[in-house]
């Protein structure tokens, strides 16, 4: 049976981290919170893991599952390269809800979907997902709904749709509305932005001066 955290109180925080924590690293699903919904988590390097979340949310191998970290540094041992203003970028707004497409190390053992050799990589500015984070290493994660039904801001909404599929609820609360990440392509000599989120392209050109629009194309 899934278990229920409010991470508002400091003792169940205590307790919610730690069951999350030992939850994924045996690629079990949890609930926990990012900037704008509540993501369904889960250790990024189980295969069974990461097939139950494509179940649960009837998700296709062709939408590859995003990885989340809770350091920058770790996305040395994920991606080939950052180049430099893909690091220039991460430096200046990680954590934050910029994503980086990079190219994976080819020498992973895992399954995150038809990437074709690249990794979708971000750092939350959510506490008590950095929490998690730290102490579980990679984790891949979606929005936790399933296909077709609205992402969820609280936890209520989470459980309405994923129920005991998932073993860790982290109820932080309602999340504020925002816009989703900005995702910027390195997978090349000159970085793209590829989607437009909370970061703007001009903000993002301040600090990666040759980064291209591909927006607008």
């Amino acid at each position: 049976m899934a278990r229920r955290y409010d991470c508002t109180n400091s003792v169940d925080r205590t307790q919610g981290v730690a069951a999350a924590v030992a939850a994924a690293k045996r690629g079990h699903l949890v609930v926990l919170p990012t900037e704008t919904v509540y993501g369904l988590a889960t250790d990024a390097f189980s295969v069974e893991g990461v097939n139950h979340m494509r179940e649960v949310q009837n998700r296709t191998r062709e939408v590859p599952i995003p990885v989340l970290i809770g350091r920058p540094t770790t996305a040395d041992g994920l991606v080939l390269t950052l180049g430099a203003e893909g690091r220039a970028l991460v430096e200046a707004f990680w954590p934050g809800p910029l994503t980086v497409v990079a190219r994976a190390h080819p020498s992973l053992r895992w399954d995150i979907g038809n990437s074709y050799g690249t990794v979708s990589v971000r750092m939350p500015i959510h506490p008590l997902a950095l929490e998690v984070l730290r102490e579980t290493g990679p984790l891949a994660l979606t929005a936790a709904n399933r296909a077709g039904l609205p992402a969820p801001r609280t936890i209520d909404a989470a459980r309405e749709q994923l129920a005991d599929e998932v073993a860790v609820y982290l109820d932080a609360g309602e999340l504020e509305s925002g816009l989703a990440s900005t995702v910027v392509d390195v997978t090349e000599d000159v970085p793209r932005m590829v989607r437009a989120g909370a970061f703007t392209f001009d903000r993002l050109r301040e600090v990666a001066p040759n980064l291209v629009d591909a927006t607008s194309a």
